[in-house]
């Protein structure tokens, strides 16, 4: 288990460990959510490095992931516990055949630790050797109001209650990561429990910067040519604009296919790496395109 940081420049230190190349402003928030013991809630579009967060928290701090996700009609049963309705049956049954005849034995027996399934949240709570987990809590806005209302009392305390069993709450709190596309707005008295982010689409040196840090194998000419007609891509009038997830997964399919550079029918025909909806891929007609592969190597001949 690694300690926690202890300035935003080691925060910085260690996301970039683990290929991760955050803003300061985004580090400054890590660091005091570690800090402060503090919910950290995400929100930006999808594909630019929320859920990523959590993954790259647990692996360069040696923590366990635990990742809920959520989606409408997420309940309690799913998120939290359930008992084990069938190894409850068997164990009556065979009170049955022995002919055990205390009842409230019988009913605190199987309402019992060993008869529970700990869902993610309960599981967070729980006391872990290698240190309290990395609790994901993906998509928020997905879930519905109700499930959202009833995590205000794992944020707020870091406990839940189990009427068999009583109130559980972690020695320490776990560390939350919240995200939310934002398809809908999340309730105020969920976000003051948490530290709050939004995660922009990075500026251009730091997009090449995360395209060579995870893909080492792309050429500097065809990184850059790819990261500056993407940033031009996210000027158009489109319905999705392509993440940095689909920066990375056009580069590896540009790779896969042996491109060293741009050219207008080798975008055409992989746009469907790049964007996710038939309307935006249709609005990239060979004139468009011609002329984002124009603007953009016009913008790096001008950096230069």
């Amino acid at each position: 288990m690694t300690a926690l940081p202890n300035s935003i420049d080691d925060t910085l230190k260690l996301l970039g460990a683990t290929n991760y190349l955050a803003d300061r402003p985004l580090a400054t928030v890590v660091f005091l959510a570690l800090k402060m013991q503090r919910p950290l809630f995400l929100e930006g579009e999808a594909g630019v490095g929320k859920t990523e967060i959590a993954k790259v928290l647990s692996a360069a701090l040696g923590r366990r992931l635990i990742r809920l996700q959520c989606y409408e009609g997420l309940d309690v049963a799913s998120a939290l516990y359930e008992w084990n309705y069938a190894a409850q049956m068997i164990a009556i049954r065979v009170a049955e055949a022995e002919g055990i005849a205390d009842r409230d034995r019988l009913v605190t027996d199987i309402f019992s630790e060993k008869f529970l399934i700990r869902r993610p949240l309960l599981d967070a709570l729980t006391p872990d050797p290698d240190g309290p987990p990395v609790l994901l809590v993906d998509e928020l806005d997905r879930a519905d109001e109700a499930f959202e209302a009833f995590l205000l009392e794992v944020l707020a305390d870091f406990q839940v209650t189990i009427p068999e069993l009583g109130t559980i709450q972690a020695p320490q709190p776990p560390v939350v990561i919240i995200t939310s596309n934002r398809t809908r707005e999340i309730h105020d008295a969920l976000k003051r429990r948490c530290l709050y982010h939004w995660i922009g689409y990075p500026e251009f040196a730091r997009e090449l910067a995360i395209l060579h840090a995870r893909l080492p194998g792309a050429s500097d000419r065809l990184a850059r040519e790819i990261v500056a007609f993407v940033q031009a891509l996210r000027k158009e009038d489109l319905f999705k604009l392509p993440g940095i997830a689909e920066t990375l997964d056009w580069t590896s399919a540009l790779i896969a296919l042996g491109a060293d550079r741009l050219e207008a029918g080798v975008v055409a025909d992989t746009a469907g790496v790049l964007l996710k909806y038939q309307d935006d891929i249709a609005k990239l007609d060979r004139a468009r395109i011609d002329g984002l592969i124009k603007t953009s190597q016009a913008g790096l001949k001008a950096a230069e």
